[in-house]
């Protein structure tokens, strides 16, 4: 068999040159014939090298291990061979038209947030299919109430993988939803992981993931304490009040549930930092903040108030009280739909990212 190494171009009729010192230093002009999946781990080298971020965890894990076997005999590449690979690799991306996902996996993955949840969800179950890529991240993206439930049905050994795979700030959040001797023993349990395995860890995630799939799909996303609160947030104090009162002789939790996710004007001292007044007032109207300042009448809004005018800067509240003492008396009407706008706004802020609400105390 002839080696490819020592190919040249020759006119026709011509002798072979003789090999010598200088041949052997000659520059390939024919690339070596290469497989497939030679090609392909040559091209991976070549964007490594480059520093491109390639996302091979997402390939399939039998093309995982293939790609890595292969790279490993791969030794060396001539000029000549990787430039040919290179420009059949551009060429090859210049005439792709339209490229689809992998397999249902892949197809569900693309079109989840497109379809109906519930259709996605019984596609998912009915074909025994796991998304592709890593488990935990999706676990990252599910709330920490919902991670304490889980953690709480599971074994203390499971719950403590799952604490030390999250995020720090979250892994936290988690510990302060679960009772004190649950977070004890799982924290404990966290000592005993430090010869686990890959492959364990991994399997721990596609189980606890495959519950999520299993979970029927919710027509809500939020619970209905939240729900309801909502709606009580822009309701009037007399109508807000009369159904808190007959929630708390119905359902004394459910009525807790509510308190705590009901932000109004009066709770802005205790769910607001002193340091975010001033954001919180360039997102509101000059005209619908004097309005609400001056139509406080609870000894709880007139709280808020000076909260709000202690921590601004003292010529900017010098002029809101000289505006306020203009304004007079304020029908109680127009002084709540100004507190509702002052707490909307405050609630764009929060979804922005901008303000961050104080948690109230579960207990309070």
């Amino acid at each position: 068999m002839q080696d490819t190494n020592s190919l040249v171009q020759l006119a026709p009729g011509a002798a072979a040159p003789v090999a010598d010192s200088r041949d052997a230093d000659a520059t390939r002009v024919v690339p070596k014939a290469l497989s497939s999946r030679q090609k392909a781990a040559v091209v991976v080298r070549l964007l490594l090298n480059e520093g491109a971020d390639i996302p091979l965890e997402e390939l399939p894990d039998d093309l995982q291990e293939k790609l890595t076997h292969q790279l490993g005999q791969m030794g060396l590449v001539d000029r000549v061979t990787l430039t040919s690979v290179a420009h059949e690799f551009a060429e090859a991306l210049d005439s792709v038209g339209l490229s689809f996902p992998h397999g249902l996996a892949g197809a569900l993955d693309a079109v989840s947030d497109r379809i109906a949840p519930a259709t996605a969800a019984r596609l998912r179950k009915e074909a025994g299919v796991r998304q592709i890529g890593d488990p935990w991240q999706r676990l990252h993206e599910i709330p920490t109430e919902d991670l304490a439930e889980m953690a709480k049905a599971e074994s203390t050994e499971i719950a403590a993988v799952m604490l030390s795979k999250l995020e720090t700030a979250k892994a936290a959040q988690l510990l302060g939803h679960l009772p004190g001797p649950i977070a004890r023993r799982i924290t404990y349990a966290v000592s005993k992981t430090a010869n686990i395995t890959p492959e364990a860890v991994e399997r721990i995630g596609w189980s606890l993931a495959a519950q999520l799939d299993q979970r029927p799909a919710t027509a809500f996303s939020d619970g209905p304490g939240v729900r309801v609160g909502a709606i009580l947030n822009q309701s009037a104090a007399a109508t807000r009040d009369g159904l808190l009162t007959a929630l708390d002789e119905e359902d004394t939790d459910f009525a807790a549930v509510v308190r705590r996710a009901i932000f109004t004007f009066a709770h802005i001292p205790l769910r607001i930092l002193p340091r975010d007044v001033p954001t919180v007032l360039r997102g509101v109207e000059q005209a619908e903040l004097v309005t609400a300042l001056a139509g406080a009448a609870t000894d709880a809004d007139k709280a808020t108030v000076d909260f709000m005018l202690s921590n601004m800067s003292s010529r900017m509240a010098d002029n809101l009280r000289e505006e306020i003492a203009e304004r007079g008396t304020v029908k109680l009407s127009e002084a709540e739909d100004a507190m509702t706008q002052i707490v909307g706004a405050i609630r764009t802020l929060v979804d922005e990212g901008a303000v961050t609400l104080i948690e109230e105390d579960s207990d309070e």
